[in-house]
This record gives structure tokens, sequence and C-alpha cells, in this order.
């Protein structure tokens, strides 16, 4: 009998149990799973340079050669492990081949997260003898598990809408069921190998299997973090909240003035946070944040004439203070394995870690052309890194908010303080503060570098941002 899949995928997260999972898949004659094939930071393993023959560069160039490599490899039925920011090229064709089987594992997004932080705490990623475990508390942060509920939520809708529309199904695994020898033979049946196995792999341990109020050093808090959230979606597969595409937790509602402010990442965030907690005479600490869908429609019918804004940013001057924050940069706030990554793969001429401060302004100029042109292939998704929010068009983040609410007034940063004034005014604040103004970030301002070739880039990298508002040149 011919079998219906040629390949497979397991949409997975890290510390699910997809090491386990892929243990014993492999633990089948008939069944090769190739790690982590499309993480953009290495291929398959971190210690391997190639799968099948296909090395990172052969794979960054066009990772449908790999896909090809798995799924005509004679040898056996072969599939690989997709996270949610693995190579966002190889999922359209992915999930529009109903010839690739598609087997979903999920965990309780709270158990996940506590794991993820644990092994960073640790640096205890796999264990496999119970005498060489490193043990350790987690520090809850609530801003950083919604960020990660919200990433979790986002990619299951797409990928159940996906599925939905392409007349196709999944198997679907929890965490717990992975204990399961007879739902291991099951997924075995399910790709087509009649292989039974006997016991599980014993290799791989469970990290930590004490309670949760044993592995999180603020307990308390967590819990009164996760009673704000509807906790009987929160374990739903493959739905963890009500859907929505909008950032909801991010939006910032004045203590008192009934507005609500809706950040694009990249922009002015600290300076309208610090004048909106200022109408008030108060604290940023006071304004009301990391709303669920649910607490922000109760504020808003509290709350009637409200208004909702947004603030846009000059594409080149949010493309520089991300670069100088997130890449350049390579102490607190940066994207420090991205860094990495952009340096090795993508050639990005960079000063070495923790030598920033040393580069001089046309290695500074140089450094930013170079991003600028990453950027061009990585937000046409022609690179095997996932367009991050800090620098996706502005456009498509307005589009977004759009999912559950849109701004009332989209301002300008040039426009700032009049523009805020003006708003504050229809509320009654006449004596309103005024904004303070933007610090720039980085050893150089942008102003310092900014010539004709900069702006002819920023222009073609961000065109539709350039189109969709008008913006002219910076300067």
């Amino acid at each position: 009998m011919t079998s219906r899949f040629d390949s497979f995928v397991v949409f997975a997260e890290m510390r699910t149990g997809s090491n386990f999972l892929e243990a014993n898949l492999n633990a089948f004659d008939g069944i090769t799973c190739h790690g982590e094939a499309f993480n953009p930071h290495f291929i398959g393993y971190p210690n391997t340079t190639e799968i099948l023959g296909v090395d990172q560069a052969m794979r960054d160039s066009n990772p449908n050669v790999l896909l090809a490599a798995i799924r005509d490899d004679p040898a056996s039925l072969g599939g690989f492990r997709y996270f949610h920011d693995h190579d966002p090229r190889v999922l359209p064709t992915v999930l529009e081949d109903p010839r690739c089987a598609k087997i979903v594992l999920t965990r309780n997004p709270i158990e996940s997260y506590i794991s993820w932080k644990i092994a960073q705490t640790t640096g205890q990623w796999k264990l496999t003898d119970l005498k060489a475990r490193k043990a350790a508390q987690a520090l809850f942060d609530e801003a950083e598990f919604a960020a990660h509920l919200e990433a979790l939520q986002s990619f299951q809708l797409m990928l159940l809408n996906r599925l939905q529309t392409t007349g196709q199904t999944a198997f679907y695994v929890a965490y717990e069921d992975l204990q399961s020898v007879d739902v291991m033979n099951g997924i075995a049946a399910f790709l087509g190998v009649p292989e039974l196995l006997e016991e599980l792999d014993k290799n791989l341990k469970k990290q930590n299997p004490s309670p949760l109020s044993e592995k999180v050093s603020n307990f308390d808090e967590m819990t009164s973090a996760l009673g704000r959230l509807d906790r009987f979606d929160l374990t739903r597969t493959p739905n963890f909240e009500p859907r929505r595409g909008a950032n909801v937790p991010g939006y910032v509602a004045g203590v008192k003035a009934p507005l609500l402010f809706m950040p694009i990442a990249g922009g002015p965030l600290q300076e309208v946070r610090r004048w909106l907690a200022a109408l008030d005479g108060e604290k940023q600490n006071a304004l009301l944040s990391k709303m669920s869908q649910k607490d922000l429609r109760q504020w808003k019918r509290r709350r009637p004439g409200h208004r909702s804004f947004t603030v846009l940013r000059h594409p080149l001057l949010r493309t520089h203070e991300v670069f100088c924050h997130r890449i350049l940069n390579a102490g607190q706030g940066s994207y420090l394995q991205l860094r990495r990554t952009l340096v090795r793969r993508y050639k990005l001429p960079l000063p070495e870690e923790g030598h920033e401060a040393s580069i001089d302004k046309a290695a500074h100029r140089a450094a930013f052309i170079a991003f600028l042109k990453f950027l061009k292939g990585n937000l046409a998704e022609q690179t095997a890194i996932r367009v991050d929010p800090a620098w996706c068009s502005q456009s498509q983040i307005i589009q977004g908010f759009g999912e559950f609410t849109l701004p009332d007034l989209v301002l300008r940063e040039e426009t700032l303080a009049s523009d805020l004034a003006a708003l504050a005014a229809t509320f009654g604040y006449t004596q309103a503060p005024r904004i303070e103004a933007p610090v720039s970030r980085g050893p150089f301002a942008l102003a310092v570098i900014y010539d004709d070739e900069i702006e002819a880039l920023g222009a073609d990298v961000y065109q539709r941002d350039y189109m969709m508002f008008g913006f002219d040149r910076w300067r």
C-alpha cells in the first residue's frame, strides 16, 4: 500500500518536548526527523553543518533545495521540526502540500515558558543523566510571558486557518501524551509506517519535574498575573485565547485621561508613555497596560468619548534607531543571537561584541547601509530570518490593529508636540506637558551619516510606507 505522505513536519516550540518526540520518531526504522532543519541560526542541530548534502549556505539561498532533499530521500520518510520563528519562506510550500504530513505538538504555555526560563538560567537544554541536572528557579515576567503567549497564539491560529482552507487535517499531540508508547505508535500509523515500538526512548530525562510553585521564585506574582487571563482558553488546542490579530497587551491607557496609545515598535514609545502619565501627574508605572481584549472593551465602555492614537515615525529614522538599539548594540536590549547570525551569515560589518562604542563614522554608515540591504530581502521574505515587529512596515502594524480596533488618530512624530497638545485640550487638559524630544541611540545620530544613498535605500526598502503615508525625504 502506498503511503499518502512523502514527508512530514512537526510544528512545535521550544520546551514543548519536541526533542523527546523526535528521538522516538527516529526510533522507527522508516522515519527520519532532521531536527530544526530551517532554524535561521543553524541547520538541523547547533553542531551540524549539513543535512542530506545541503549545507546552511545552500539552504539559506534556496530553502526549497533542502525541502526537496528531505522529501525525496529514498532511505526513509523524512521530516523536520518547525518553530514559529524559523525560515518563513518554507511555510507556504509546506502548508499547501497535502503530501507533507502535519504533526502539531502543544504544551501548556506557562509550563513551556517557565521551562524556557530555567533553561536560560542553567544553560542546560537537554538532560540524559540525572547526575548532570542543574537546578534553578525561574523569575516570571508578565510582559515577556504576554509576548510569548501572543506569538504562540498567532502562529497556532495561522496553522489552523491554513489547514482549514486547504482541506487538510493534522495529528495533534499534547506534551503529556508523549509518555504514551501507544500515542507514539499512533503517530507512526498516521505517517503510514506499520512498525510498532515496544517502549519509549529512555535517553532524554524530564529536566524540571517539580510543581510550578517550586520552579518559580515569584509564584504569587505569577498567579496574580495569570488570573487576568481567561484560563479556560489557555490550554485549548490549537487556540489558547479568543482569536485576535492585534497586540492588545501592548496598548497603554491613561491613568484618568480617556486616551489609549497603540504603540508601533521602533517609534517614540517611552516619550509618549511619559507624556500620557504626566497628564495626570503620575509616573509611567501607573498607566494601564497588559490588557486582554475583555479588559480593553470594559475600559472603552467606562469612558464614552475616549480616543485612541498611534504615532508614525519616518521609516529611515525608525530603522536607524532599531539598528542602533537591537543590532549594533551587543548589550542590554540587543537581539544578540540575531546580531551574530547577521555577522556570520549575512556579513554585516559590525564591531566585535563589547566594542560598539569604538566604531567610527564611516564604519557606522557602512554597517547601517548593509542592514538596510538585508532588510530589503528580509521584508520580501527572501531570507531565513523572520520579519521582526521592530522593523516591519508601519502600515502592516496598523493593519494588524484593525483585527480588534483601529486608532482614531494616526499622528506623526514631527508634529507630535502640537498634535498631543490639541488632543489633550479636547478633554480639558489646557496645560498639558510638552512631550520630551527623543534621545538618539548609538554612537552617531542619523543626521551625521545621512546622505542621498541612505535616503534612496530607505525609500526602496519601505516604499509601501512612503506611498501609504506620504513620507518624503528625511531631511
